[in-house]
């Protein structure tokens, strides 16, 4: 007699409507409830679980992909850019996209294979985007057009286990690869006042960077732990009190993102990855190769532009973008976390 699987129960949640991230299945299963997913969409809302591609169509203006062209995905993430890209090559040509997330990376990877996506047109690569040289080297192929966009994931943001936001409880991780590395609240307890001062103001300019460090010190003095993404937030609103009542509110929340952001850049090396990439750019480009930069705060758009203008002198663009390309304020009312968005672009010279 054949066994029946057993029936399994949706997670239940109190109220009318799910409010934390595991008990919305239906946006967690976006294949099976297609309806309920657009209609959060059309809110103006990311499912959870999803990731909003931003920029789309100007990326594919700008990119111009032809069939038979070889490109590069430098962050696969949720993979709507890479199958927007896919759907340009029409089955000709290869696309390697790089993540380092084993996690998201392994389910884009079968969203993609499902969508008729296979090794034979995409190779996915478990690996830093500053290693882009390497995926030269083994192929022999450089890459007609390349797309780096720079954004945390929002299936990074919204899982509470990840430690992404300070909106929810959750373990301060903040490792865009939770297998390597220290998380967030152990290397915090390696800084000293003036390296955590230093950290807020270069990866997010900080205002309050003395006064969010001191508090930070001061709680490790009292064996106070600060592992939890609220322990984080409770420590900025300690840190601001100071403020009149009435500013403090608006001031704690900006200074929350500064602070996870400042963070999260320390803990991925971020900007020391965004720099070897955008060193070995050139030499990964064919002649006439197009490469698209998605930036989401000023610290990566300064990098961007200072490593592109540095490059057109020296003769190794021959065109860049004189502003950054920003997304339509429709895009922005569809998706709120587009709003911070800048592409910036440049073309190999043809030498």
């Amino acid at each position: 007699m054949e066994e029946k699987t057993p029936h399994k129960r949706r997670v239940r949640y109190s109220g009318t409507h799910p409010r934390h991230f595991h008990e919305k299945y239906k946006e967690l299963n976006p294949e099976k409830y297609k309806d309920d997913v657009a209609r959060v969409i059309s809110r103006g809302a990311t499912p959870a679980g999803m990731h909003i591609s931003i920029m789309v169509q100007e990326i594919l203006d700008f990119l111009c992909i032809k069939p038979g062209m070889n490109g590069a995905d430098a962050t696969l993430g949720y993979g709507g850019h890479t199958r927007a890209m896919l759907e340009k090559l029409e089955g000709q040509g290869h696309l390697t996209a790089f993540d380092v997330d084993p996690i998201e990376s392994a389910k884009t990877k079968e969203r993609l294979a499902a969508a008729g996506y296979g090794e034979e047109i995409l190779t996915v690569r478990l690996q830093n985007f500053a290693e882009i040289d390497r995926a030269v080297a083994e192929s022999g192929k450089k890459f007609d057009f390349i797309l780096a966009d720079l954004g945390v994931s929002s299936m990074q943001i919204d899982n509470p286990e990840r430690g992404f936001s300070y909106k929810v409880e959750g373990p301060l991780d903040l490792r865009l690869n939770p297998l390597a590395g220290v998380p967030a609240s152990e290397r915090l307890k390696e800084m000293n006042r003036e390296e955590i001062v230093g950290m807020l103001i270069e990866n997010a300019d900080e205002p309050y960077a003395e006064e969010i460090a001191a508090v930070i010190m001061k709680w490790r003095r009292k064996r106070r732990p600060l592992e939890t993404t609220t322990a984080l937030r409770e420590c900025v609103t300690e840190a601001l009190s100071f403020l009149p009542k009435n500013e403090q509110k608006e001031a704690i929340k900006k200074s929350c993102q500064r602070t996870a952001q400042a963070i999260r850049i320390d803990v991925n090396s971020e900007f020391e990855v965004l720099d070897a990439f955008l060193s070995k750019l050139p030499d990964v480009l064919n002649p006439g190769g197009r490469v698209a930069v998605l930036t989401f705060h000023s610290g990566e758009d300064r990098m961007v532009k200072k490593y592109f203008k540095a490059q057109l002198r020296e003769g190794l663009y021959s065109e860049i973008a004189d502003e950054p390309i920003r997304p339509t304020a429709e895009e922005c009312v569809r998706n709120s976390r587009a709003k911070s968005t800048k592409m910036r672009w440049a073309v190999r010279a043809d030498h």
